[in-house]
């Protein structure tokens, strides 16, 4: 039975995991908000770091077949995005009875009815948005989470109703989203990829007869492989996928990290410092990396290592969570925008407004200040965002400088704006010859670094 091994990083405002094979290959991962519950989140991260290895392991079962047939690369593709719809129409529709349930016990008479009528136009609305954006958008590559997808689109959506019915619907989804979102929901890989599978074949039964206009996704090499051979596709591929959704994935030894690692139900020799995982997994994904600056939820952290990977010295904020995750989240609610939304809106600025305070409660009073005489979103945003990075060159000059390479990980490193001023600052103080480092997996960085412990310790 082949091995595998499992890291989590059980962060205060997202956790990761990760399950790499016995050569440190990363075969699954799994990603979500933690918010109030710790162990469903935990399990939430765990069982789609399964469903995601499922689909690498079928990559890999047919790595010769989608190299000389590039249509099953996309078809394979195409059914992982409509399986992970899938899973988010489930919690959405789930969402839409708790919605039901907070009008009926928070409104009465014509206010409830008018209010029941915009919340279903805006969830009929959300489906084949998300959808299209899964298929079209690359939206499952992101890692978004099922709670940024939603406010993203509901708060777009309320912000065009009448006034009066701003503050009442925003309380419905406030009063909502939590329950649903700490809410545990397996689901069968089986019977949801087969859904995904009829689903997709139906979307594409009559492409052969449509232009890229009509189909609405445009021209696409791969695809245009597929039109008219969806059946085929789905009969030549259906024993594997019926293989690997049997599959046992034995998880050998695990190791959990992170800002909530006490609360995970792992014996004491199973878990492993934050700094030690991320400095870890830095190094397995760039060997070379002797500085690591991990800004996460809830503290930032600068970490010297050797060549080996090992922790020669650190620095970190611990004491509140200003210039983390966390505060970015504050500033999202003070805006009334999505977390993904702060750091494009920030890298429109013409004017970067100087943030006197990186304190979560005086720079909302700030920001309200700001915005009192006239200044723009966008440079408050901009100014923000460097306060925040200014924080962490503090850390790291700390914590002995920068040497190269180094290397940027944490769920702040998806941040544009935040990723631009670390790489201008860094630069500037440190020298021009500085090779900087971020990569897609530099989220899941920490899940890496205990997985990659577990696989050591095994």
């Amino acid at each position: 039975m082949k091995k595998y091994f499992l890291g989590i990083d059980l962060g205060s405002t997202t956790s990761k995991a990760i399950i790499i094979d016995d050569n440190d290959r990363i075969i699954g991962r799994g990603i979500t908000n933690t918010r109030a519950n710790y162990t469903v989140a935990t399990e939430i991260a765990r069982l789609e770091a399964i469903y995601n290895a499922r689909f690498s392991l079928l990559k890999m079962k047919l790595e010769d077949e989608i190299e000389s047939k590039p249509e099953y690369k996309r078809y394979i593709k195409d059914v992982e995005s409509i399986f992970q719809y899938l899973q988010f129409k489930r919690r959405l529709d789930r969402l839409n009875v708790q919605f039901r349930d907070t009008i009926d016990s928070t409104f009465s008479g014509e206010k409830k009815d008018k209010i029941s009528g915009f919340v279903d136009r805006i969830v009929k609305e959300i489906g084949p948005a998300v959808l299209n954006e899964y298929l079209t958008g690359n939206l499952g590559q992101k890692n978004q989470f099922f709670r940024d997808i939603i406010s993203e689109k509901y708060n777009k959506d309320v912000n065009a109703l009448p006034k009066d019915y701003f503050e009442p619907t925003m309380l419905v989804y406030d009063k909502s989203i939590s329950h649903v979102e700490n809410e545990l929901t397996e689901y069968d890989f089986r019977d949801l990829v087969y859904q995904a599978m009829e689903l997709l074949n139906d979307k594409y039964s009559g492409m052969d007869d449509s232009s890229p206009e009509e189909t609405g996704v445009g021209f696409d090499s791969e695809l245009n492989l597929l039109k008219g051979n969806y059946k085929h596709i789905y009969d030549s591929l259906k024993e594997h996928i019926s293989f690997v959704a049997n599959l046992d994935i034995h998880i050998t030894n695990m190791v959990g990290t992170g800002y909530g690692r006490a609360l995970l139900p792992f014996p004491e020799k199973s878990i492993r410092s934050e700094i030690l995982c991320h400095a870890f997994g830095a190094h397995a994904v760039f060997p070379n990396t002797r500085t690591v600056l991990d800004i996460g939820g809830q503290d930032t952290k600068a970490i010297q290592v050797d060549s080996h990977g090992l922790v020669t010295s650190f620095y970190m904020n611990d004491r509140c969570a200003a210039g983390c995750g966390r505060y970015l989240g504050y500033i999202a609610d003070e805006f009334s925008i999505s977390l993904n939304e702060l750091g494009p809106l920030a890298m429109e600025a013409t004017n970067e407004v100087n943030i006197c305070s990186t304190c979560t409660v005086f720079a909302a009073a700030e920001i309200r200040e700001l915005l009192n005489v006239g200044q723009k979103r966008s440079d408050i945003l901009a100014g923000l965002h460097r306060a925040i990075v200014m924080r962490a060159m503090s850390l790291l000059a700390r914590s002995g400088g920068v040497r190269n390479e180094f290397t940027f990980t944490g769920g702040v490193a998806r941040n544009q704006a935040v990723l631009k001023y670390v790489s201008d600052l860094v630069l500037q103080n440190y020298g021009k010859d500085i090779t900087i480092n971020v990569h897609t997996d530099s989220i899941f960085m920490g899940a890496l670094g205990g997985a990659m412990f577990a696989r050591r310790g095994a």
